[in-house]
């Protein structure tokens, strides 16, 4: 009955002990030409020194090699993950790995339910959509030579995390400055959670362009919440109780722009001519809504198609040009901001 845990720590502490993955023990087994003559020495050298017959580890590994790569996500209910997730298909339907994917719902426990699935390695590699900074988890892949990816993290990560983002400050500024142009001066930001990184970034890029036009930055018109559209209804309709409502609204995220909307149309108010509404990501609703969102575009599926292509390199064991790669975020005009008519 206990066989085939043996047969599984077996194969992981021969890649453990060479310094490599799971997959790269296969392909050295089964003489495959993409791996570094230095790491077929080592992998080959551990296994002699292992005494292990090459054919019985070899069928092992057959046995446990996935072609698998894992992705963990928070949900399925925002496009922003869905977007990043076809990304991720794009690059594996060349490959022959199959995408896993699981939805962690913001619960450590399901996080800790994958962990305990991927940890005997029975995935080639994974890529982690995160919502916190779980260094714990990313140290314990580390330990066992599971090759990962992180995407869009919104804590902070050390420099030898590979990691692939988008330029938030740059965004938040571009956003700030496309209302300012339009005339207006008291523009609200409706943020996500103040302790992720993303957020915090959007904000400083706001108040950037904010203070380079010499306008003070009024407290009451930066709002906390979640990147969720029942945060931009109900931040919106405490902006609009304010004694001097913004006159445009920077939301977070297209979510967050969706709950500006209703929060809008619930007051009889209009968008544009009432308030100037712009958002972040660029999911395809973004277009699709009555009137069309001004939005950051944000490259999701770009962001997921450069992760999964750094995780390839990876899982093969070639080195990265660099282990973060930031995408450029632009500004996407539509029909949701209009110059300002009245002071």
């Amino acid at each position: 009955m206990n066989q085939p845990s043996a047969k599984r720590n077996t194969i992981a502490e021969i890649a453990a002990k060479a310094g490599v993955s799971i997959p790269t023990v296969s392909r050295v087994l089964n003489n495959r030409p993409d791996v570094a003559l230095e790491t077929r020495k080592r992998v080959e050298r551990v296994m002699e020194e292992s005494g292990f017959i090459r054919s019985r580890v070899k069928n092992a590994l057959r046995k446990e090699s996935s072609c698998i790569i894992d992705m963990l996500i928070p949900d399925l209910t925002n496009l922003y993950s869905v977007e990043i997730v076809r990304g991720v298909e794009e690059v594996l339907e060349q490959t022959e790995l199959r995408l896993a994917l699981s939805v962690t719902r913001d619960s450590s426990q399901l996080e800790q339910r994958w962990l305990a699935k991927v940890m005997d390695g029975a995935t080639d590699g994974a890529i982690l959509v995160l919502t916190r900074s779980q260094t714990n988890d990313l140290d314990l892949l580390r330990r066992h030579n599971i090759p990962f990816v992180v995407v869009d993290h919104r804590g902070e990560l050390g420099p030898e995390v590979p990691s692939v983002g988008a330029t938030n400050w740059l965004g938040g500024r571009m956003a700030t400055e496309h209302l300012l142009s339009l005339g207006h001066q008291r523009i609200a930001v409706i943020s996500g959670d103040a302790d992720l990184r993303c957020s915090r970034d959007r904000i400083a890029g706001y108040r950037a362009a904010l203070e380079d036009a010499g306008i003070i930055v009024d407290p009451d018109l930066i709002r906390p919440g979640a990147f969720q559209q029942q945060t931009g209804y109900e931040q919106t309709c405490a902006l609009l109780d304010l004694p001097q409502p913004p006159t445009a609204i920077f939301a977070g995220s297209d979510a967050q722009a969706m709950g500006v909307y209703s929060a809008l149309s619930a007051r009889g108010l209009s968008v544009p001519d009432a308030m100037s509404v712009i958002g972040f990501d660029d999911v395809p609703i973004a277009a699709m809504v009555t009137p069309a969102l001004t939005t950051v575009r944000q490259p999701l599926v770009e962001m997921g198609r450069v992760a999964t292509t750094m995780l390839l390199r990876l899982i093969s064991e070639e080195p990265l040009d660099s282990t973060r790669v930031e995408l450029t975020t632009t500004l996407v005009t539509r029909d949701s901001c209009a110059p300002l008519t009245h002071p």
